[in-house]
């Protein structure tokens, strides 16, 4: 029953319950009750801020300390207005200010300040990065099926079009994921989705995610793309792990292959440019050698012609004293007599031997050149010591 229905008594004595305090005045017993007098109503507020403001007494100081009230709770008032406009924006964060319902500016972040009650400000934080996730059973391009599982994460850009551009920019980018996902997914085949071609399922789904969010203009960026897991059905996941060992398997035996050849090979060329070098010097040195020796009897032609008798004596003395040099045999005078010590120096000393023999072979070689320059300078009266050492020995 309404307040100030007929009849309404709630056991007020017949009095109706009137809530501006006009309970049956002017009224013939309560029956016709009207709207409250706005003009007692704001009397009696004027009297009880007079009461609390003015200084007591009737007649116009009423009026004034009303006034005076009203002033002080207006300025109050427009007080706490301005103080409460202040806030503050985060350093990760952004402000978007609607006035008036219609979107006016981005604020960075610090202390701002906005008019209450005109202007709304929304802080978005736009360097967290956030995550979803998207997966289900999708079919592959060779018309198999195959459960994959994605993890996306993304951060905000653009604040204003985040929050108004979209209704669910959320929801918009789980599906758009969706979207991505079995769109690569469909363009794969089974192998590659299981074994090597993740890192490119990866990078397209990113790709297109992007492209989706730019045509939609979110205001958002993906800034990476994780595949967490793809497995065949369960009915013949066994099959598809014995598959997935035995490439493993390949893989591995190629990598050790080449891991072997890359160990053999340079040991290989190593040995084959040794033994090249050491042909190389062979030969050289064979050469070399068949030079000297040429030089060696083109020096020897002149003193052959002038005397032959010893310098065929000479040339078999060298001959014989290099071939008893690389002998272990003992060549004894039958003529000589007494008794005889032989030692096994060649035994005992095989390197001193050979070093001996290359010394005789090079003095020998310096006699020659002394005879033949002794031989082309008349006026030289010295004999040369190898001439005579061997005529001597003769």
């Amino acid at each position: 029953m309404a307040w100030n229905e007929p009849g309404n008594n709630n056991g007020n004595n017949g009095r109706d319950n009137d809530p501006w305090g006009n309970n049956n005045r002017g009224n013939k017993g309560g029956r016709e009750q009207g709207p409250p007098d706005l003009d007692e109503v704001f009397n009696k507020l004027s009297q009880k801020l007079g009461g609390k403001f003015g200084k007591g007494g009737n007649g116009p100081s009423f009026a004034g300390g009303g006034a005076m009230g009203f002033g002080v709770i207006a300025v109050l008032a427009v007080a706490i207005w301005f103080f409460s406009g202040f806030y503050t924006i985060g350093e990760a964060e952004r402000g978007v200010v609607l006035r008036l319902g219609q979107y006016d500016r981005v604020v960075n972040p610090g202390l701002n300040w906005r008019p209450r009650f005109i202007d709304e400000v929304t802080p978005v934080n736009i360097q967290a990065i956030r995550s979803l996730s998207a997966s289900g059973i999708m079919l592959t391009k060779d018309e198999n099926v195959v459960n994959v599982a994605m993890d996306v994460q993304y951060r905000i850009v653009d604040p204003y079009k985040y929050l108004y551009r979209v209704v669910n920019p959320d929801d918009s980018l789980h599906q758009a994921t969706d979207s991505a996902l079995r769109a690569v997914i469909g363009d794969s085949l089974m192998d590659s989705i299981l074994t090597v071609g993740r890192q490119q399922i990866r990078q397209s789904t990113q790709q297109t995610l992007n492209q989706i969010i730019d045509d939609y203009d979110m205001g958002l960026l993906v800034v990476g793309v994780n595949f967490q897991s793809s497995r065949p059905p369960e009915q013949v996941k066994d099959a598809f792990d014995d598959a997935i060992a035995a490439r493993e398997d390949e893989e591995r035996f190629i990598r050790e292959a080449e891991a072997y050849m890359n160990e053999i090979l340079p040991q290989a060329t190593g040995r084959a440019e040794r033994v090249k070098r050491e042909a190389l010097g062979y030969s050289e040195r064979i050469i070399n050698e068949a030079f000297g020796q040429v030089a060696q009897f083109e020096k020897l032609l002149p003193e052959y012609q002038a005397a032959p008798e010893v310098t065929r004596n000479r040339m078999y003395l060298d001959t014989m004293e290099q071939v008893y040099t690389n002998s272990s045999k003992i060549l004894i005078d039958s003529e000589s007599s007494g008794n005889l010590l032989y030692l096994p120096i060649d035994k005992l000393a095989g390197q001193e031997g050979a070093s001996q023999s290359r010394q005789t072979r090079s003095l020998s070689l310096q006699d020659e050149a002394g005879l033949q320059s002794q031989r082309n300078d008349p006026s030289s009266n010295t004999p040369p010591r190898s001439t005579n050492t061997r005529q001597g020995r003769n």
